[in-house]
């Protein structure tokens, strides 16, 4: 579907899009042979042959450019949270369909493959870690928000809505993690077969007992 969208856009767009893409294949390719902190953006931006100032105009840091894949998608998800219609029923229902609709939105083409590059380099880059939380936060903050616009739900008053919101973030962290760990290529339906079973696991995780000493590994 992002790829039909995309090719519909005025060219100038489609331009700055396939400079994007380019940044973001260059710099994990990149900090993925070299270690994030062995590159520098004047190296990046002298492979891709743009200027620092072109790379400033798309993302904010080294971090930001490394993580752009799977900020798309959490970007996708206050869109699609935003963009539905509040019904009756489990806010927990309304949270997991935003975030699947969000994973169908992402490209077929090539942005599976950018996700787990960019997911495995947060693993082991601190610097990275420490954004992506702080990514999170905000990202948490912006849903929040929306609940209390469009759904007419007070996150201050009440704290379900955020426990809701952080158990379905966690769940697809859970997911991401498996998924990202797999050998080989890792395609978009996967992590959506990934994200669905650790989502239908929540119920099962909250109500899990401790077994008597002596049994946990019967």
């Amino acid at each position: 579907m992002a790829d039909v969208v995309s090719e519909r856009l005025p060219l100038r767009e489609r331009k700055k899009q396939r400079t994007r893409e380019t940044l973001i294949d260059t710099a994990l390719e990149l900090f993925t042979e070299r270690g994030f902190d062995s590159v520098t953006l004047d190296e990046l931006c002298d492979r891709v042959e743009v200027s620092k100032r072109t790379f400033f105009r798309t993302f904010a840091s080294k971090e930001d450019v490394a993580m752009a894949p799977l900020r798309d998608l959490w970007s996708a998800y206050l869109t699609e949270l935003s963009d539905r219609e509040p019904e009756p029923g489990p806010l927990s229902r309304t949270l997991e369909e935003s975030l699947l609709a969000a994973l169908d939105r992402m490209p077929r083409d090539g942005w599976a493959g950018r996700a787990v590059r960019s997911h495995r380099l947060a693993q082991s880059t601190p610097s990275m870690a420490a954004s992506n939380l702080e990514f999170c936060a905000r990202t948490v903050r912006a849903a929040l928000e929306i609940l209390r616009e469009r759904f007419d739900i007070d996150p201050g008053a009440d704290s379900r809505p955020r426990l809701a919101l952080d158990i379905a973030v966690a769940a697809f962290h859970c997911a991401l993690d498996t998924w990202s760990a797999e050998p080989g290529y890792t395609g978009p339906a996967s992590l959506t077969s990934h994200t669905r079973a650790a989502l239908a696991a929540v119920l099962e995780a909250l109500t899990m007992t401790v077994p008597p000493r002596g049994e946990a590994g019967a």
